[in-house]
């Protein structure tokens, strides 16, 4: 655990912030290779990742107001520029709408954008989750005495106590399913079965993780968590069933001429 990585010049570098701009500059890079793979102009990744940046720091902050009320009420302003308090689901809800209104404008087709901002999603997502854990701010979950429990004294929200280390397990299935989705044939699975795999699987991860995180439940003993959960999967679901479209040929997004044939799955950078 380090909530704090170093010092420049006076200033703390902190581990959570380091990491949560990493996870962007790996999804931007990602995403980037993923439009070159299908033969789109690469170029495009800076927009839709900067849209997802604002869309998504808006979403984040919004879906954090309910579980803060009587502080956001104090003072609106500095409650939503805080350092803490940051929703995964409500950044990703935030980004998707930003993202569309996005491709909406340029007349560009939603779902082809959504899957190929599947992996990257799980990528940052991943990759946050180790700031998360080095920073120690209260994710992780509730006592347990595994091999592999950890305390968190020194972190943002400390315990003695040793818990699970759920920052980890769902960096791990985040890297997983992201080397899932991009080892999936460019060309071959039809509009929609991406983003679809990546809903259903992430939701179905992180209903699981649920049951060991320390969140308290808010309705029927689910967390608040684990019904969006729910909902991503069943989505998730329903997109992979009615994937049916082809992928859009290069005139749509006007990029750059297509590959002259197929290769095989590449790494991420």
């Amino acid at each position: 655990m380090r909530r704090t990585l170093f010092e420049i010049f006076g200033y703390s570098v902190s581990s959570f912030w380091t990491m949560a701009f990493l996870g962007f500059v790996a999804a931007f890079f990602i995403l980037r290779r993923g439009l070159e793979r299908r033969g789109y102009d690469g170029r495009l990744a800076y927009d839709i990742t900067l849209w997802a940046y604002v869309g998504g720091w808006v979403g984040a902050r919004l879906f954090v107001i309910p579980t803060g009320w009587q502080y956001f009420v104090e003072s609106p302003i500095l409650f939503l520029l805080s350092g803490s308090g940051w929703v995964w689901y409500g950044g990703v809800i935030g980004g998707a709408v930003a993202v569309w209104m996005w491709a909406r404008r340029n007349d560009l087709p939603i779902l082809a954008i959504a899957d190929l901002c599947a992996p990257a999603l799980a990528v940052g997502l991943g990759i946050g989750r180790i700031g998360c854990q080095l920073a120690g701010d209260g994710d992780y979950g509730i006592a347990s005495d595994l091999p592999w429990a950890m305390a968190y004294p020194d972190g943002v929200v400390p315990t003695l106590e040793r818990v699970h280390p759920t920052p980890v397990y769902e960096m791990i299935a985040c890297f997983a399913i992201a080397a899932y989705l991009w080892r999936l044939p460019p060309t071959k699975n039809p509009l929609g079965y991406q983003i679809g795999m990546y809903l259903a699987l992430s939701g179905l991860i992180r209903f699981l993780i649920e049951f060991v995180r320390r969140n308290p439940d808010w309705l029927l003993g689910l967390t608040t968590a684990q019904w969006m959960s729910i909902g991503s999967a069943a989505f998730g679901v329903y997109l992979i069933r009615r994937a049916r479209e082809p992928w859009p040929d290069s005139e749509t997004f006007a990029m750059v001429s297509p590959p002259e044939s197929e290769t095989p799955a590449e790494p991420f950078f």
